[in-house]
């Protein structure tokens, strides 16, 4: 490898970082890129495999535009003088940047890839959360799933463990499983100090003072209006409460006698929840 970091990557991939986003994504170095054991299974994933890899290597790739035109009968399309065997210019694009963005969200769980990422996250290239009491937490891009095409990248909170949509729409566009499900929680526990800094913050918020109030009153927990997050900023403090805290994170925790048991005939009588942001106000009730 070497030791110039600017000269572990090639000159597509800094374009690619430009064009989608290089506050998101960190420069794959070649090497990476180059053993075949991180390219394990995306063959299977990515049409013209072979010719979206030489892209990202900055490799000649010949095209359908760019193939000599001879008779159909040695493997072309009858009526053309193009070869049926190779992608276009567009299509060999958006392999190359599918390709890429699937090993993008490879690298970024291995330790160079982390140490990259962490240095983007003090730097809060990601954001901030919105959560008042978050206290300007730094962000954490995460993949709703694993499947590309489906959903965008989202942005993660470690302190409130919520999940939020970029504020610019510039990124928008960038594919989730760029950046997959496993990263948000490989660098939380890669870089300790994260949940130290969770912590912090969530021990400088006094309880009695979180939520709502009517009259001088508090709103009770189980009103549809109280404070029903307020158990994402809370941290097992006893020791049995770190217990049942462990044993939850393997398990479903048992059946709670004093909790609400509802049947099914009861629990079909509730109304469905509509989408509506309308009070009693504007019916003139």
């Amino acid at each position: 490898m070497s030791s110039d970091p600017e000269d572990d990557y090639v000159p597509w991939i800094q374009q690619f970082c430009e064009s989608f986003g290089h506050d998101y994504f960190v420069p794959v170095a070649q090497e990476f890129i180059e053993d075949d054991f991180n390219l394990t299974g995306l063959s299977l994933q990515v049409p013209y495999y072979r010719e979206a890899l030489y892209t990202i290597l900055d490799y000649q790739v010949e095209t359908s535009e760019d193939a000599p035109t001879t008779n159909a009968g040695n493997g072309l399309r009858s009526g053309s003088g193009k070869r049926s065997d190779l992608p276009n210019k567009l299509l060999l694009s958006h392999s190359a940047e599918l390709l890429y963005g699937l090993i993008h969200a490879r690298y970024i769980i291995s330790k160079p890839g982390l140490t990259a990422m962490a240095s983007k996250f003090e730097r809060s290239e990601f954001g901030i959360c919105p959560r008042y009491y978050c206290d300007g937490m730094h962000l954490i891009p995460v993949g709703a799933t694993d499947i590309p095409g489906q959903e965008t990248v989202r942005l993660y909170c470690p302190c409130c463990s919520d999940i939020y949509l970029p504020l610019s729409s510039r990124y928008l566009n960038i594919d989730g499983a760029f950046f997959g499900t496993t990263f948000p929680g490989l660098l939380v526990k890669m870089f300790p100090e994260i949940e130290n800094q969770c912590k912090l913050r969530i021990n400088k918020v006094n309880q009695d003072n979180f939520g709502i109030r009517l009259f001088g009153f508090k709103i009770h927990e189980s009103s549809a209006t109280g404070p029903r997050m307020k158990w994402l900023r809370q941290y097992p403090a006893l020791e049995e409460e770190r217990r049942e805290y462990a044993e939850c994170e393997l398990e479903l925790p048992p059946a709670n006698d004093g909790g609400v048991d509802m049947s099914v005939s009861e629990a079909s009588e509730i109304e469905p929840d509509f989408d509506d942001d309308r009070t009693m106000a504007s019916e003139g009730i």
